[in-house]
């Protein structure tokens, strides 16, 4: 059995707890490695030697920092395949999602290339008589990021890069079911230059989180996952004085007028709602078409697109659409869920629950799932499901679609197709949830803007990556100085005359 480690100081470090969390192969069900739990004298261990090494790190200049981001960036690129690999293995996705994984993750890297320019200061010459003001964005110190199974490589590449690249040394408790790629990554930004004890990964449970939220030595930490845990998170770390970012579940609604073109819209709709197997926090798990003629044309084109997908596991070939869920648990709520929307009333159209994949038996496959006439009250419609799962929730107008978006209590995404601009412009600037789309389904910003929710999907002031990160990740300075008069009256430059 492959037992895998930490990796601290520069270096993998075998677990010394005697605690260990099983590593799943989620296609076949089996057991394919095992990863040390850290207990809390580990995890303070780790912050210690992060501690002592960050001022160095804080006083590089932001440039040569760069320069190792710009190294992180080609390694990536060299072992893209493997990372890719290890990423599917563990969590099941298909190799273009796993690469896809990864790439969105290294575009913040790239993003945190020019971290010169991102953390320069203000300046204000002769603010008063002879005073000028200036400000400086300086390293917190160390801080922290705690990230889930559904993106092992971009959320963390998302957190340690603006961390890093501001002067900051960083601790990454990544999630138990996947966590090869994130250790891969750790030694890629050793290969990189980065100096020992700056990145710590430190694999564990809730014992690992909580000796996060604890340590005094710990500034600030950045969570994404379910939201009672960013509750958690973000109610325990603020308590004790840090700074927090937590962003937690969502239930990204798609509106479809009747005058978008609805071949578009059924495209994008399966897409975003079956890709990954429905397991990430943007996908579309709620179709809202607008008028009944618009609802039954759009579920007469997604019928046959749903039924042509190919699940299976990574290795059957490119044209796999999506793989397994990641775990038996997480199979199980699923079909859960999609149990009870049958027995509250919703109509079932495609019905996943008895797929099953020949060899395969064992892993944790759940077939598309459609349903149609969802209401508010059903649980398929309140609950993130986080599977392959799209509900149809009929609206009569476009302000009755509009408030489901609005009213649900999580805000993550949203997007609307139609052809109308006026339509499309008042549905982005009336909708209260952070990321908007128009005519496009997953609606996650580029490196140079920021990610994040409203509602109960983010908690903090300060969105992921892009201008936001860079403003997280460091303390603002300001000073104000004035230099009494000297030479400039008191000396003499010139010969004088004689009397």
């Amino acid at each position: 059995m492959k037992e895998l480690t930490h990796f601290v100081n520069g270096q993998q470090v075998k677990g010394t707890s005697g605690r260990f969390a099983d590593v799943m192969n989620p296609a076949l069900g089996e057991v394919q490695a095992r990863v040390p739990l850290a207990s809390k004298a580990e995890m303070d261990a780790a912050i210690a030697a992060a501690a002592a090494a960050q001022p160095a790190w804080g006083a590089t200049n932001p440039q040569k920092r760069g320069r190792v981001m710009m190294e992180f960036v080609r390694l990536i690129h060299r072992d893209m395949d493997k990372l890719a690999e290890a990423l599917s293995s563990e969590h099941g996705k298909t190799i273009p999602d796993a690469r896809g994984d990864v790439q969105r993750g290294l575009e913040v890297i790239e993003f945190c290339i020019g971290a010169p320019q991102m953390l320069k200061g203000e300046f204000t010459d002769s603010a008063g008589p002879g005073i000028d003001m200036y400000s400086m964005r300086q390293p917190l110190g160390v801080v922290a990021g705690i990230t889930p199974f559904n993106f092992p490589a971009m959320i963390p590449l998302w957190k340690m890069g603006p961390a890093l690249a501001c002067g900051n040394a960083f601790i990454l408790k990544p999630s138990e079911r996947d966590p090869s790629v994130p250790l891969m990554l750790a030694e890629l930004m050793q290969e990189a230059g980065l100096p020992d004890g700056l990145l710590q990964v430190v694999n564990g449970d809730k014992e690992a989180v909580d000796a996060i939220l604890d340590n005094p030595l710990i500034q600030a930490i950045g969570f994404v996952g379910s939201t009672p845990i960013a509750e958690y998170i973000y109610g325990r770390g603020c308590s004790n004085g840090k700074r927090v970012q937590c962003f937690g579940g969502a239930k990204n609604h798609m509106i479809i007028m009747p005058d978008a073109d609805l071949d578009r819209a059924a495209d994008a709709l399966v897409g975003a709602g079956y890709g990954a197997a429905g397991e990430r926090c943007m996908a579309i798990s709620v179709a809202l078409p607008v008028g009944e003629e618009t609802a039954d044309r759009l579920i007469e084109k997604l019928v046959p697109r749903i039924e042509k997908l190919k699940v299976g596991p990574y290795t059957a070939g490119s044209d796999v659409d999506y793989g397994p869920l990641v775990t038996a648990e997480a199979k199980a709520r699923v079909l859960g869920l999609i149990e009870t929307g049958v027995q509250q009333g919703a109509e079932i159209v495609v019905d996943g629950r008895n797929f099953a994949l020949q060899g395969y038996e064992n892993g944790y496959f759940v077939g598309p799932t459609l349903f149609d006439r969802v209401t508010r009250d059903m649980d398929i419609y309140r609950q993130e499901i986080f599977g392959p799962v799209l509900s149809t929730v009929r609206a009569r107008t476009y302000e009755e679609a509009l408030g489901y978006a609005m009213d649900h209590e999580y805000g993550n995404g949203t997007a609307i197709f139609t052809h109308d601009g006026d339509t499309a412009r008042d549905f982005a600037a009336r909708v209260n949830v952070g990321m908007v789309g128009i005519n496009v389904p997953i609606p996650v910003p580029l490196a140079y803007h920021t990610f994040g929710g409203w509602k109960k999907s983010g908690f903090g002031d300060l969105n992921q990556h892009g201008p936001d990160a860079f403003r997280f990740y460091t303390r603002t300075k300001t000073v104000t100085s004035r230099w009494p008069s000297g030479l400039k009256e008191g000396g003499e430059f010139h010969f004088k005359q004689m009397d």
